[in-house]
């Protein structure tokens, strides 16, 4: 189900709880709202459709990806970047690193372990960071 995408700052700023298998819903809502809203976004975090959840999904072109509690365990190669997000209006600097490694469960609730590069890795990031109550 596609859901409204969430603009309020003191949800999107608070840290989101740990995703649970009953969650699973949840990351089939999202992965909907980001296919409804893939023209100008590549990324969404669940507090972005209201859900204090820990759970991303991010747009690899036609492939989406569903993450449940990301956590990146290691980052490489720092660099100055620039972002948007959906749920904000303009643009904001940040630092990004050009590899991460990561842990997540994914859309069957299996733990993975992967390592992402180059923009992937830093919608991740983003994602990430909305999860942890912090805008970027």
């Amino acid at each position: 189900m596609v859901r409204p995408i969430c603009k309020n700052v003191f949800l999107l700023q608070k840290p989101s709880a740990p995703a649970e298998i009953e969650d699973l819903a949840v990351g089939r809502d999202l992965l909907d709202t980001l296919k409804a809203h893939e023209a100008h976004c590549v990324g969404m975090a669940a507090n972005m459709i209201g859900v204090s959840k820990c759970i991303i999904a991010v747009s690899l072109g036609p492939v989406k990806l569903l993450m449940y509690n990301p956590k990146i365990e290691a980052k490489r190669g720092p660099y100055d970047a620039e972002e948007g997000c959906l749920s904000l209006t303009g643009t904001r600097k940040t630092v990004r690193y050009e590899e991460i490694e990561v842990t997540f469960r994914d859309a069957a609730w299996k733990p993975q372990r992967r390592t992402f590069r180059g923009q992937t890795a830093q919608i991740i990031q983003h994602e990430v960071d909305h999860t942890n109550g912090v805008l970027i």
